[in-house]
């Protein structure tokens, strides 16, 4: 069994990632870098502008919303 594979033979909820491990944000700051690299996209000046206005629209918290 691999370590990304939980132990079938634990309880459920040893296995499950709480919820407060899964979020994003530590605190810092959330760069253009940070969206664009969260959404899987390439590093490049087209994308890094829909980064910065999505950033200035929606606030630090909508990197949250790009990850599952």
């Amino acid at each position: 069994m691999s370590i990304s594979e939980p132990d079938p033979s634990q309880p459920l909820r040893e296995r499950t990632t709480p919820d407060s491990l899964l979020h994003t944000r530590t605190g810092t700051e959330v760069s253009p870098e940070d969206m664009v690299l969260a959404t899987g996209r390439d590093l490049t000046p087209r994308n890094l502008e829909w980064a910065r206005r999505k950033l200035e629209a929606e606030g630090p918290d909508s990197i949250e919303k790009m990850l599952p």
